[in-house]
C-alpha cells in the first residue's frame, strides 16, 4: 500500500458535536474496532477502512483491551496502522480504549479494581505504541469493587497523563450519577458514557438521556444497528454467512426471527425516505440532541461509506417518528 497522505478536504465532510459540556467535539459518526480488526482478520482491509474514515473526517477511533479476537489484537493492529499511516496526525485524533471485561487469568484480569485498570491501560498503550489515549473508559460496572476505587483509578490515570479524559460504559442512570459525582469531587470530570442504544435497545431513554443533560456528560451509542439486524442483511431470512447463523456471538437466530416483520416494515419506511435501513437507524439515534456520536463498525470501505451517508438526511417528520414508534411497539 502506497504512502498515506490524508485528504486535504477531510474536515468539510462531517459535522462535529460538543461532548456534553466539555471542550471536546466528536464526529457525529465514530469508528469502532470491536469487530473486523483483530488477529483473525485481514490487516490491509482494516487499514483501508481506517484510512477512509480519517479521509472523511472521522477523528474518533474506539477500542478496548479485549477487542480482537484474540483479545488485544485489535489494539496491536491499530498500533501498526498508527505507525504506518496516522502517526504524523496523532494530535488530530481521539483514540479511546477500555478495561472491564475479562482480559487475563487470575483475580486481577477483569472488572474494576485499581490494580486491573492501571495494569490494563499500561498494556494497551504498549500494544498501540502510544504515550496516552484520549479517553479511557471503565467498560462495565463492577458489583464487588467500591465505585470510589474504580473512579479513583480513572482519576489517577488522567493525572498521570496516560489518558486525557475519563469515561464510563454500560453504566445505568443511577450508576452514572454516582460515578459523575465521585469524579467531580476528585477533580477529573466524567467526559462520556458509552451505551448500547438502537431502535431495538432503548433502555437509555428511561432516565439516562435526562441524566446526561443534567450532569453535562456526553453519550455515544454502540451497536446502533443491533448487530446487523437493522440492515438489509436479514430482510429475507438468515444468510448462512451472517453473525446470526453462527452458534456463538451476540445476535441469535431466534432474535432475527422474532424481529423480522418489524425490520421489513422499518425498511419500507427507510426506502420511502430515500435511505437504507442502516442509514435511517443511525439518523434516528442522532435526532436526539443529547447524543454526541454514534459508533459504527465496518467490514468494508463501502459499508462505512454508506453509514457516513446517513448524515445527508437526519431530519424526521412527526409522522415518520410516530410510524416508527408504532412499528417498534407492535406485539
Amino acid at each position: 500500500m502506497e504512502e498515506y497522505r490524508p485528504d486535504e478536504k477531510r474536515y468539510g465532510k462531517i459535522e462535529y458535536k460538543r461532548c456534553g459540556q466539555s471542550g471536546i467535539k466528536l464526529p457525529l459518526i465514530s469508528l469502532g474496532l470491536w469487530h473486523n480488526f483483530g488477529g483473525v482478520d485481514v490487516f490491509e482491509k482494516g487499514r483501508e477502512i481506517v484510512r477512509y474514515a480519517f479521509d472523511n473526517g472521522i477523528t474518533h477511533f474506539d477500542l478496548a483491551n479485549n477487542y480482537g479476537p484474540p483479545p488485544g489484537s485489535a489494539e496491536e493492529n491499530f498500533g501498526k496502522m498508527l505507525a504506518k499511516d496516522l502517526k504524523p496526525w496523532r494530535d488530530e485524533l481521539i483514540i479511546s480504549t477500555k478495561a472491564g471485561y475479562w482480559m487475563w487469568n487470575g483475580p486481577y484480569g477483569e472488572w474494576g479494581s485499581r490494580k486491573y485498570l492501571i495494569s490494563s491501560l499500561d498494556q494497551s498503550l504498549k500494544r498501540m505504541g502510544l504515550d496516552y489515549v484520549d479517553i479511557f473508559y471503565h467498560h462495565r460496572p463492577d458489583p464487588d469493587t467500591p465505585l470510589e476505587e474504580t473512579m479513583m483509578a480513572l482519576d489517577h490515570i488522567v493525572r498521570q497523563g496516560k489518558a486525557l479524559y475519563a469515561g464510563i460504559s454500560n453504566y445505568s442512570a443511577e450508576e452514572t450519577a454516582e460515578a459523575v459525582k465521585i469524579l467531580n469531587q476528585l477533580g477529573t470530570p466524567c467526559l462520556i458514557n458509552q451505551v448500547k442504544y438502537s431502535m431495538f435497545e432503548r433502555w437509555v431513554e428511561e432516565q439516562l438521556l435526562d441524566m446526561a443533560e443534567e450532569t453535562g456528560i456526553g453519550l455515544i451509542a454502540f451497536s446502533p444497528l443491533a448487530q446487523g439486524l437493522l440492515t438489509d442483511k436479514y430482510l429475507n431470512g438468515v444468510p448462512e454467512t451472517s453473525r446470526a447463523a453462527k452458534s456463538w456471538g451476540f445476535l441469535k437466530r431466534s432474535e432475527v426471527d422474532a424481529a423480522i416483520e418489524k425490520v421489513q416494515e422499518l425498511n419500507r419506511l427507510a426506502e420511502a425516505r430515500g435511505q437504507s435501513l442502516a442509514q435511517m437507524a443511525i439518523a434516528w439515534l442522532l435526532k436526539d440532541p443529547r447524543m454526541t456520536s454514534v459508533l459504527v463498525g465496518a467490514s468494508s470501505v463501502q459499508q462505512l461509506s454508506e453509514n457516513i451517508d446517513a448524515l445527508d438526511y437526519l431530519l424526521f417528520s412527526s409522522e415518520e417518528l410516530e410510524e416508527i414508534e408504532m412499528i417498534l411497539n407492535r406485539d
